[in-house]
């Protein structure tokens, strides 16, 4: 309860306001309490209502995602009825690590090569086969990539005859284990002459 007090010239100064022991906490205790319980309904409200609105667009965008994810599953298994646009099996690519490091055939200075080499073939059998022919395709490429000359690969033109002089070595080299192989295609993915 709030008192006057009277200060000591004899007017009336200060009113100090003194809370009474135990009450006037516990009613300030509650009235946070009740104000916070009610912020919470009301967001909780707030959010249950606009949650419910978009509920059933939710769903079905979550629904055709989950199905496009199956659909995409199902191709990268390597169906057998997967086809290109062309009417072919899709490319499927297998890098040659690590890179080729040889020493070029140049008589007048030390050059290198370094070649990074992908193979891409549309049977999977055929990949397998490269796999599980590794060491016999990557001796035959260290050969003929060290072989050339520098001045004679440095134009488009000469290294376009060398992806088919390299695609020609990893077929023969299948051939002679009597493995699959139609690789279709070798790439240069990284190509440093020093």
């Amino acid at each position: 309860m709030a008192s006057a007090a009277k200060s000591k010239d004899g007017g009336e100064g200060e009113v100090v306001v003194k809370a009474a022991p135990g009450k006037s906490g516990r009613g300030s205790l509650l009235l946070i309490l009740g104000a916070a319980v009610i912020a919470a309904a009301m967001a909780s409200g707030g959010t249950w209502f606009l949650a419910s609105r978009h509920a059933p667009a939710k769903h079905g965008a979550a629904h055709e995602a989950a199905r496009d994810t199956t659909d995409d599953a199902k191709a990268a298994d390597g169906d057998a009825d997967a086809t290109t646009a062309k009417g072919e099996a899709p490319a499927l690519y297998l890098e040659l690590t690590p890179a080729f490091v040889v020493n070029m055939a140049d008589e007048e200075s030390m050059r290198f090569l370094q070649v990074e080499v992908q193979l891409m073939a549309r049977d999977p059998k055929v990949v397998d086969a490269a796999k599980n022919n590794m060491p016999r395709i990557r001796n035959a490429l260290m050969l003929l990539f060290s072989q050339q000359h520098a001045h004679d690969i440095g134009t488009r033109p000469a290294k376009e005859a060398l992806q088919k002089q390299a695609l020609d070595e990893v077929r023969r080299a299948l051939k002679e284990e009597n493995a699959p192989s139609e690789v279709d295609a070798v790439y240069f993915t990284s190509f440093v002459m020093q």
